[in-house]
């Protein structure tokens, strides 16, 4: 028996284009472009669908954009699957909210001006700190916490076996990425980043963000939303683990082993690239995943998915 989690994805998945052959190939999701720009009051369409990049890689513009792409790549897929049967949802960093939104917890366009709000938030705590991040690549999670402790950093993103994100001072990620060799890591790579997303250097954006979520309505959600920080089904602290994981630790892998433990099987990752396909093989290669991020990836899971 099939058993269906969908998956959101998070900042870094962004690129120029993204949506666009969704936009040119079906009417809705135009709409949706549409009403976003009428949502936010400026051109995230545009942004999305033909950059520039360094426009869209803006954390302002990346946060809502990623969000607006994995939206539509749900709305399509409801409109194609009649009846389609999901029961949770999870979604790395902001895919979080775009996970909270698609269970009924805010509405599209307060989901998408407080992503909007977030990576504005982000943005002004990475212009305020010299912070940055790295990839530890085929360290296990503890000897990567004596890297972090030794460095004065933080563990920023579990993702799966073998992969690690790290975050902090700037100087202090370069002596973890050499710690972190020396601690036999097959790669150890700095990443190309405004900032120390998920570390304390995100600090000054959670005041703001708190006050944000209190000018919504944020109803408990239809289905069992996984939060990033606890790795277990969201309660009715859904605003302060929201501003939590601003500076908390991404914990996906947990999440993931989370819901197979629960048996879910299959995996529908919503939104531009396939990150979340490619960590879920490292979690359990058995589970079944599918993703839609463009027209041709959305006919495969729709055809997938009506198949039982």
């Amino acid at each position: 028996m099939r058993k269906t989690a969908l998956l959101f994805a998070g900042q870094g998945a962004q690129a120029a284009g993204m949506g666009k052959d969704l936009a040119e190939k079906y009417p809705s999701a135009r709409r949706w472009f549409d009403r976003a720009n009428e949502a936010l009051g400026y051109d995230l369409a545009s942004i999305c669908l033909n950059g520039p990049e360094a426009e869209l890689t803006k954390t302002e513009n990346a946060q809502p954009g990623i969000f607006l792409v994995g939206w539509i790549a749900f709305e399509l897929l409801k409109e194609h699957c009649p009846g389609l049967k999901f029961d949770a949802v999870a979604g790395l960093s902001l895919g979080e909210l775009t996970a909270l939104t698609s269970a009924g917890a805010m509405s599209f366009e307060d989901g998408l001006r407080v992503v909007r709000q977030r990576g504005k938030f982000m943005q002004e705590a990475c212009d305020a700190t010299r912070g940055g991040m790295a990839a530890i690549i085929g360290l296990d999670e503890l000897p990567t916490r004596e890297v972090c402790l030794e460095a004065g950093v933080t563990l920023a993103n579990l993702n799966c076996p073998g992969q690690i994100v790290i975050s902090g001072e700037i100087e202090r990620i370069q002596r973890a990425v050499e710690l972190a060799k020396a601690k036999g890591a097959k790669r150890a790579i700095p990443l190309q980043v405004a900032g120390a997303y998920h570390s304390p250097l995100m600090a000054g954006a959670q005041p703001k963000l708190e006050a944000e979520l209190a000018r919504i309505k944020i109803s408990p959600p239809s289905i069992p939303v996984i939060s990033n920080v606890t790795a277990r089904p969201h309660d009715s602290q859904i605003s302060r683990l929201l501003v939590e994981q601003v500076c908390n630790s991404v914990q996906w892998e947990k999440s993931m082993r989370y819901l197979l433990s629960q048996g879910f099987n299959r995996f529908i990752e919503l939104g531009p690239g396939a990150a979340l396909s490619g960590f879920m093989k490292r979690i359990d290669k058995n589970a079944e995943m599918l993703n839609v991020a463009d027209a041709a990836s959305l006919e495969t899971a729709v055809k997938a998915v009506m198949a039982g």
